[in-house]
């Protein structure tokens, strides 16, 4: 959704813990399928590469072809190792339960460190106009979304957000 759109909300509490427990239920589907008919236990792999390239068509020609967004700016985040852990987990147990429970712990717990070195950038701390922000807050207040709600833009303003990952009124 949303939350995996922009890179200056790639740093916030709901991107690191919504985006891997909305993302995982299809993978597991293609995987139970796969699983379940085949014997195959890529299912989940195969899932996330082809959602991965559609994303990529829909942030090239939608966002940087009719909106001229940075590139940079609306990547999409990175699923294939989470992916590879869960069909790892399926390969190993050959467990549904064992695979929700430990194959899905790992999706989510390597979620954030494989997209750290993408993000990690935008966390630099800069001072624009007298107010303290993160370069990725900066890029989000330059390239103004008309679907942004409005709530979001007046109370991460200038320096309610803090950088010790909490809103400090």
């Amino acid at each position: 959704g949303d939350w995996d759109f922009w890179s200056d909300w790639k740093d916030r509490r709901l991107w690191v813990t919504v985006t891997p427990i909305v993302l995982v239920t299809f993978p597991a589907a293609v995987q139970y399928f796969l699983w379940e008919r085949f014997r195959q236990p890529w299912g989940a792999t195969v899932c996330v590469l082809s959602l991965l390239f559609g994303e990529w068509v829909n942030r090239y020609f939608n966002f940087w072809g009719w909106t001229y967004f940075p590139v940079n700016f609306v990547f999409p985040a990175i699923l294939t190792p989470g992916a590879i852990l869960l069909d790892t987990v399926l390969l190993l147990s050959g467990s549904y339960p064992f695979t929700a429970i430990i194959g899905g712990m790992a999706w989510g717990l390597i979620f954030y460190p494989n997209n750290w070195p993408a993000i990690a950038a935008f966390h630099q701390a800069t001072e624009q106009n007298g107010q303290l922000m993160t370069l990725a807050d900066l890029i989000g207040f330059h390239f103004v979304r008309t679907s942004m709600p409005e709530y979001i833009r007046m109370v991460e303003r200038g320096t309610l957000r803090t950088f010790g990952k909490d809103v400090a009124p």
